[in-house]
């Protein structure tokens, strides 16, 4: 049974009868862009294959309805004139959260059945929170013929992971999801919301780009993610300037010298990074995607060293990918567990499979899940 047809059998159990329709939205991973997009910074993410699927109808009670696949086996159901910030406390606040910013925002929805399915992993780094958010906000779009952009319907569910859930996110995840292109990366200016999609095709050049999901969860809703977009903040804020964006790489050690030592750290690697983004992009327009490997590795090193928020598993990643001859590799996404990435030749995949594989068992760490990586779609209906 397709994910689709599982979905529509799945809301039938559920809530009895058809859907409206499906609609689906990808989790992503990012090339590199880490901790910038709250920064006003530079990002180059790429949807994945993987997804969350919504299959949803419209109800005319105003009750919210939302029931996961992956979820206790129980259904949630909530008044949508009732939804308050930080008043649903489980996986549900994430869809609920939408529905809520849309609301928000003025537009006048109501309530609905919505049966979510998917294999985007959670606590993974791989932003399965948006994909959910994005599955919702254009399922509720389509239902309720509101017309939104796809950046518009990024924004809403980035207000509904910021106020509603209360993660202070940036809107790297949910912009990624709603407005990837197959084959392309994206380069969003998280400023202005500008994107341009670029080729990224790394199987035509002979190599593969592996996801290494460390199974070490992470929640950023714990204060850590918080607490460092505060640091970054704070930081542009005494260095006079609208955000650590506005930092050029060649006064970097001029601003330095002007902040307290405990914000060195997070200015350097925000600044550093976005000269990586800037770096890898003129690499990929100009067909030379093999080189990228350096500049992520590179990225790791400053988001261990200098942003504090990798982990022994995923450092253990780095380190023996590199070793076992993969050009390239770093953490992905908020920290604290998730994810890696690893560009590899397509002949030595194999090989840095087998050793990260190897090197978790003998450190008595779980099994890491790893598969390859092409750059998929957007958000959108389904069926």
């Amino acid at each position: 049974m397709s994910g689709v047809s599982a979905v529509r059998a799945g809301f039938a159990e559920v809530f009895g009868g058809d859907p409206a329709g499906v609609w689906a939205a990808p989790g992503r991973v990012n090339l590199i862009g880490e901790h910038t997009d709250y920064n006003d910074g530079f990002v180059l993410p790429i949807a994945l294959s993987q997804r969350i699927l919504a299959a949803a109808r419209p109800r005319s009670d105003g009750r919210l309805r939302l029931h996961s696949a992956q979820g206790d086996g129980q259904t949630t159901d909530l008044a949508v004139a009732n939804l308050r910030a930080g008043a649903v406390a489980t996986w549900a606040a994430y869809p609920a959260g939408v529905v809520w910013a849309l609301r928000e925002a003025g537009h006048e929805v109501g309530g609905a059945d919505v049966y979510l399915a998917g294999d985007v992993p959670t606590g993974a780094g791989l932003s399965s929170s948006a994909a959910l958010e994005c599955a919702v906000a254009f399922a509720y779009d389509g239902m309720y013929g509101l017309g939104l952009t796809a950046p518009h319907l990024a924004l809403l569910a980035q207000r509904a992971e910021n106020d509603f859930v209360g993660v202070p996110c940036g809107v790297m995840d949910q912009m990624a999801s709603a407005c990837c292109e197959a084959g392309s990366a994206l380069f969003l200016d998280t400023r202005d919301l500008s994107v341009r999609h670029v080729p990224f095709d790394a199987a035509a050049h002979g190599l593969r780009l592996l996801v290494v999901d460390t199974r070490v969860k992470h929640d950023l809703g714990d204060g850590a993610y918080a607490a460092l977009r505060a640091g970054c903040e704070h930081a542009a804020e005494l260095a006079g300037r609208p955000a650590l964006r506005d930092v050029e790489l060649s006064e970097l050690d001029t601003v330095l010298g002007g902040l307290p030592p405990e914000l060195h750290g997070l200015v350097r690697h925000v600044v550093t990074e976005q000269a990586r983004v800037t770096e890898t992009l003129a690499l990929l327009d100009a067909g030379r995607v093999a080189e990228m490997g350096p500049v992520l590795t590179a990225g790791h090193a400053s988001l261990r060293d200098d942003f504090g928020v990798s982990c022994p598993e995923t450092d253990l990643v780095v380190e023996t990918a590199v070793a076992a001859g993969a050009l390239g590799a770093r953490m992905t996404g908020g920290g604290f567990g998730g994810s890696v990435i690893v560009l590899t030749r397509t002949e030595t995949a194999h090989g840095v499979t087998a050793a990260v594989e190897t090197a978790f068992a003998e450190a008595g760490y779980t099994r890491p899940r790893i598969f390859a990586a092409e750059a998929g779609g957007g958000a959108g209906r389904a069926e």
